[in-house]
């Protein structure tokens, strides 16, 4: 498998959500094969970028390939790749992982064993991988973050976001279809 590097962040969103599932994702060696992203963006109202610019999302505005931590609702830690091209501004959130490298870890930081509860939701995610706002700003392809890209063609599907009160319509969640490691199930399919 081959590191993504920064340049593949520097593209329209969307299609870098797609482009993860099946993409490798560790920290410090810990994690494993990304099944689930969401995509926003500097126009989206779901968006923390749609008002501009501020202190809490200014890695959103920083050059793609980077990381974008922030705090939801004060509990947890959620990961974000900062991606596009002029005007910045948009994201991918990472929704759940398929365990893969160092679960002894992650199920000591998360305080559960069954592998479906690791890593399927962003909190539980950061908790999983360690993940804390000190990586807000941190660039993607360098260490602790290790991306590989997929090695085999995946089917994925899309859907609408979960988790928001805004343009909750949009087809901008993207899911490992089978995947019995999503945060929640797509509308339609069983």
């Amino acid at each position: 498998m081959v590191p993504v590097s920064r340049a593949f962040f520097a593209r329209p969103a969307a299609g870098v959500a797609r482009n993860l599932i099946g993409a490798t994702l560790l920290v410090e060696g810990i994690g494993g094969l990304i099944v689930e992203t969401e995509v926003y963006d500097h126009e989206d109202p779901a968006s923390h970028s749609y008002a501009g610019r501020t202190a809490r999302n200014a890695s959103m505005f920083g050059p793609p390939g980077h990381a974008y931590v922030y705090r939801s609702y004060g509990l947890h830690w959620c990961l974000n790749f900062v991606c596009g091209t002029e005007p910045l501004g948009s994201a991918v959130l990472i929704r759940a992982l398929q365990p893969t490298a160092g679960i002894e870890v992650m199920q000591r930081r998360r305080g559960v064993t069954a592998p479906k509860l690791l890593c399927a939701g962003p909190g539980r995610l950061s908790q999983a991988l360690g993940v804390t706002g000190a990586l807000d700003g941190h660039p993607l392809d360098k260490a602790p973050f290790l991306i590989l890209a997929g090695h085999q063609e995946v089917r994925v599907i899309s859907g609408p976001r979960i988790g928001i009160s805004r343009a909750t319509g949009t087809p901008w969640r993207f899911g490992l279809r089978g995947s019995a490691f999503l945060s929640r199930r797509f509308p339609g399919l069983t």
